[in-house]
């Protein structure tokens, strides 16, 4: 895949997003409330623009690039997966608008976001 014309600033920028957001998704597999698919997307998506080489690894990792690969040519996410991460989402969420002091406008948002990413997951194969 070819890299776009970009300045050294910008690919710095995206090679240091793309490794924090590959690590913040290898962290994701082990911690149960760090999402792993949307960190290793933000990593593709930074490194198919700063570093084909990191791009073609990331993608062709034996236990990471079968989560990119289901979703970007499939839309897809295994529907064991799918379950934990909607489960995971929602005890995470109601655990803070219950156990926290927010307001009730943050709580509100924070089931708006949840039922967003819901419906989003529920979509995908």
């Amino acid at each position: 895949m070819a890299i776009k014309k970009i300045g050294p600033v910008t690919r710095a920028l995206l090679l240091v997003l793309g490794l924090l957001s590959l690590g913040f998704g290898v962290l994701g597999i082990f911690v149960p409330l760090l999402p792993t698919t949307p960190f290793l997307l933000l990593a593709a998506y930074c490194f198919i623009r700063s570093s084909d080489r990191l791009y073609n690894w990331l993608i062709g990792n034996k236990f990471l690039g079968h989560y990119i690969h289901n979703y970007i040519e499939n839309r897809a996410i295994e529907p064991r997966i799918k379950w934990f991460t909607i489960a995971l989402l929602w005890i995470s969420i109601l655990t803070s608008v219950i156990a926290l002091s927010l307001a009730l406008w943050i709580k509100a948002l924070l089931i708006a976001i949840a039922v967003g990413v819901t419906v989003h997951i529920l979509r995908l194969r």
